[in-house]
């Protein structure tokens, strides 16, 4: 995850990681509540299905999506 991006978009993939970039600060949870938002839009699931398992302080994190498999990610979200 890339904060204080100039919009909230995926940015593609990096280290076999999908690498999202959000317009919101880090500061306050805010990074991570940008994330979480786009990825329950972008994936059509409710946003108490999308979890941030570890690294939450930090750019690189471990997320969970109740019902969604890795395949469904790859071709839910448009990754250029």
């Amino acid at each position: 995850m890339i904060p204080r991006a100039a919009k909230t978009e995926c940015a593609g993939v990096r280290d076999d990681a999908l690498l999202v970039r959000v317009s919101a600060p880090p500061v306050e949870g805010a990074a991570n509540d940008a994330l979480i938002g786009f990825l329950s839009m972008a994936l059509r699931v409710p946003r108490h299905a999308v979890q941030v398992v570890s690294g939450e302080r930090a750019r690189r994190k471990r997320i969970t999506i109740a019902g969604v498999s890795a395949v469904q990610v790859r071709a839910l979200i448009p990754i250029p």
